[in-house]
């Protein structure tokens, strides 16, 4: 996918997204390709898939937040948030929605000390003045933060107790699979009631193979 064709489909649904954030989403492909032969954050056989697989992916958080929860949207562009990407391995979904919302502050969390090397060499390159990066576990976090963002980096059951009170509203959650076993384990273990938890799929959004059975999952505060 070319920066073209991504741009068509982001400003198909965020119109108003302006130059500076255009042109930052234009430098990641080379800003990756560059660390990625240094430090493989992402697999080399997809790192020519980095709009697709990875930014577009990323930002299906913020597509959700504003056909599905307008007022928490409206929230991220005020800015004033503290928001955790934990597990963040080389920025994902951190840096994307970093740039999508400049005014809300992100902490881009992984316990590998080499992707967060990347991840923060990056949003530098990238003139991110909202992100700050932390080389940690997730259990030594103390929070609070404002909301929680994540891509995939364990089951439900093993990632809530990670955030588990240490967030003030929700958590948006990127994964595929079987995610309605997942969802049953998490909802037993934890007695979460089923109104706290919504689904969405991501290809609802972007259509195509890659996106099937993928979905952002709300747990609600």
């Amino acid at each position: 996918m070319t920066f073209d064709d991504f741009k068509t489909i982001v400003s198909e649904v965020f119109p108003e997204m302006g130059r500076e954030q255009l042109g930052q989403f234009a430098q990641m492909p080379s800003l990756y390709e560059e660390w990625n032969a240094k430090i493989n954050v992402i697999s080399r056989k997809d790192i020519t898939n980095l709009y697709e697989h990875h930014v577009l992916h990323s930002l299906a958080i913020a597509v959700y937040m504003k056909e599905k929860q307008p007022g928490t949207y409206d929230s991220f562009v005020a800015g004033g948030l503290n928001v955790l990407d934990l597990g963040t391995g080389g920025g994902f979904p951190g840096i994307p929605l970093a740039i999508m919302f400049p005014s809300t502050h992100f902490i881009l969390c992984d316990s590998v000390g080499k992707k967060i090397k990347v991840a923060a060499s990056i949003a530098e390159s990238l003139g991110l003045k909202n992100i700050e990066t932390a080389n940690s576990r997730a259990e030594a976090l103390t929070g609070p933060y404002d909301y929680v963002v994540s891509r995939a980096v364990a089951s439900l059951e093993t990632f809530y107790p990670w955030v588990k009170g240490k967030v003030a509203n929700d958590i948006f959650y990127l994964k595929g699979g079987e995610i309605n076993e997942e969802i049953a384990a998490l909802m037993g273990k934890f007695r979460i009631s089923k109104g706290r938890i919504g689904t969405w799929q991501v290809d609802n959004w972007l259509p195509g193979e890659y996106y099937e059975g993928k979905f952002v999952i709300h747990i609600r505060k």
